[in-house]
């Protein structure tokens, strides 16, 4: 299995996201605020169902955006 994580960084520069595997096998997406500094954060795990499901939500989101 690869050994990486994906950091998303927010329109504001004040919020990121980053997305790995963890130690359960599940996909966590941990949230970053900065708020009067430093990062907090806050994590969601989901399993590969409720990921697949997650992904496919956002797809459809964003075919709804113009432009």
């Amino acid at each position: 299995m690869a050994n990486f994580s994906l950091v998303f960084h927010g329109t504001d520069h004040e919020t990121k996201a980053e997305c790995y595997i963890n130690t359960s096998n599940e996909i966590t997406v941990e949230v970053y605020i900065e708020q009067d500094s430093p990062f907090h954060s806050q994590l969601i795990s989901l399993d590969k169902s409720t990921a697949i499901k997650l992904a496919k939500t956002l797809r459809t989101e964003i075919n709804k955006i113009e432009g």
